[in-house]
């Protein structure tokens, strides 16, 4: 008996390298599993948190990669930042993947200089993950339409995305900046840009299109009454509501 009882807490350990669990006390029944993948070219651990639809029969096949804003390198803003947005995608049947870009060894966030330059090391190191965490993903859920990938980050992600559309356009179908300020939006009409305002913060010169470049390439830029900070999970109820809608709306279009 003693035996068994340990084979069977053996059995349990070799399982938890991904936790799953119904997230059903919020306002979306969806499942969450949390894994950290390893890239062995960096020597660097990539936690992802990837929300689904809890019925299988909602899924719609389509991948969303999403990217938080700068936390401090709390670690753990994959899971705890946006839970309104992602959890609110997964419901829809969008197949979400949080991707942590921040670890607590890492250096801080620069504050200072040509921010467009001394941050190019922290967005590579952003779209690396981003590729990184994409072909785990296709590797072991290659049933998804990755011609529909869609990227979204908000801030210092949205730069990171901006900067993953730059490097590899032909990988993405969409990508949803939430107030990114310093990276330059991509003059293409593929993949299809949109993009989230603040009302607090401005964008750095030439980061957002002119308006004859929006008609041109068909971008969206609208702009909100919701303060740059205010997008994660210190979102209002009704500007939840309004940043949920409006990305669903891009996802539609």
């Amino acid at each position: 008996m003693k035996f068994l009882t340990i084979l069977i807490l053996c059995l349990l350990l070799l399982q938890c390298g991904v936790k799953t669990k119904a997230v059903d006390n919020t306002p979306y029944a969806t499942k969450i599993d949390t894994i950290t993948y390893f890239d062995n070219v960096r020597s660097r651990p990539i936690p992802v948190a990837i929300y689904q639809p809890n019925n299988p029969k909602l899924a719609n096949g389509v991948p969303i990669i999403f990217s938080h804003g700068y936390g401090e390198n709390r670690g753990t803003d994959y899971i705890d930042a946006y839970n309104y947005l992602v959890e609110f995608l997964a419901s829809k049947g969008y197949f979400v993947v949080s991707v942590q870009h921040e670890l607590k060894t890492d250096e801080l966030l620069a504050m200072t200089g040509k921010l467009n330059e001394t941050r190019m090391p922290n967005w590579e190191r952003g779209v690396q993950n981003i590729l990184f965490a994409l072909n785990k993903i296709k590797e072991n859920h290659p049933q998804l339409n990755y011609k529909k990938l869609v990227l979204i980050g908000h801030s210092n992600g949205g730069d990171m995305t901006v900067l993953f559309g730059h490097k590899y356009p032909h990988l993405v179908d969409k990508m949803i900046a939430m107030d990114n300020r310093r990276m330059k939006l991509p003059l293409t009409s593929q993949p299809k840009i949109y993009t989230l305002r603040s009302n607090d913060y401005p964008a750095d010169e030439g980061v957002l299109p002119t308006d004859v470049e929006k008609s041109k390439y068909k971008m969206t830029v609208d702009f909100t009454n919701i303060n740059h900070s205010s997008m994660d999970n210190d979102a209002t109820a009704e500007e939840r509501e309004y940043l949920t809608q409006k990305i669903l709306q891009y996802l539609k279009d």
